[in-house]
């Protein structure tokens, strides 16, 4: 064989080899992409499992839940403004557990993309219940800890609508962040059972103040902090401004 030709030969093969392994290559990365897209939409639809909102109406069943008790007879806010959420959080043991949030439509997205990042943080919440499993009653919700949103009542003292009636504020760990206000020159704390909690130069669990990662999420979501307030001190509440609500029912 011509010398020349057996090295053309040779070079040809090197040629394709070298050609094989790229298709290989690329082969391989196509498949690498691939299963890491897998992964991605499993993670993406493992989350969607843990922290999503349903519209409801009349006949469904959540409503059947809430009806009589959040949901009064005299409620001035259509079911179609609400939301139902499932969301995931830490308990005070360290666990993962489900929660269940009622609350306006023009706050559901916020209240998910916040409570997703508390919990991937390990942010403890005890309890995050509809407040109908305490019969609608604020106190005994608070007095147990429960976090919760939706339930048509009005301002403790006042005949005007709590923005809670809305579903437009959204409390946490109450029971170590009590509303306190001073009544006829009486101090007023709810629940009763956190007087405990209401000095807040000391230091305790569970404390919501302006270095809390809940107050930080919150405010940064466009929520004004009851913490804050002058006349009385709200320190588990979160709420969107009046402006809102002059917009959404005014």
């Amino acid at each position: 064989m011509n010398k020349r030709i057996f090295i053309l030969l040779i070079a040809l093969g090197l040629s394709m080899s070298s050609c094989g392994n790229q298709i290989e290559n690329v082969e391989s990365n196509e498949k690498e992409e691939k299963e890491e897209n897998i992964v991605m939409n499993k993670n993406e639809t493992e989350n969607n499992k843990d922290f999503y909102a349903v519209e409801f109406d009349e006949n469904s069943d959540i409503f059947a839940r809430i009806k009589g008790k959040s949901y009064k007879d005299n409620c001035t806010v259509q079911l179609s403004d609400l939301r139902y959420l499932h969301v995931k959080h830490i308990g005070f043991d360290g666990q993962p557990h489900d929660g269940e949030i009622i609350c306006n439509k023009y706050i559901a997205e916020d209240l998910l993309e916040i409570f997703e990042e508390l919990y991937n943080a390990g942010y403890p919440i005890e309890k995050i219940r509809l407040v109908d499993e305490y019969n609608a009653d604020d106190e005994s919700s608070m007095a147990d800890n429960n976090s919760s949103s939706f339930n048509f009542r009005f301002i403790s003292y006042t005949t005007k609508i709590s923005k809670h009636g809305y579903g437009l504020a959204m409390d946490i760990n109450t029971l170590y962040n009590p509303y306190v206000k001073t009544v006829d020159g009486q101090l007023s704390i709810e629940p009763a059972n956190a007087a405990a909690y209401v000095d807040r130069t000391q230091d305790f669990p569970y404390k919501i103040d302006e270095n809390d990662l809940a107050y930080k999420l919150f405010t940064a979501h466009g929520f004004e902090w009851g913490g804050a307030w002058k006349k009385s001190k709200d320190y588990q509440h979160f709420e969107v401004p009046d402006s809102v609500v002059k917009k959404l029912y005014n």
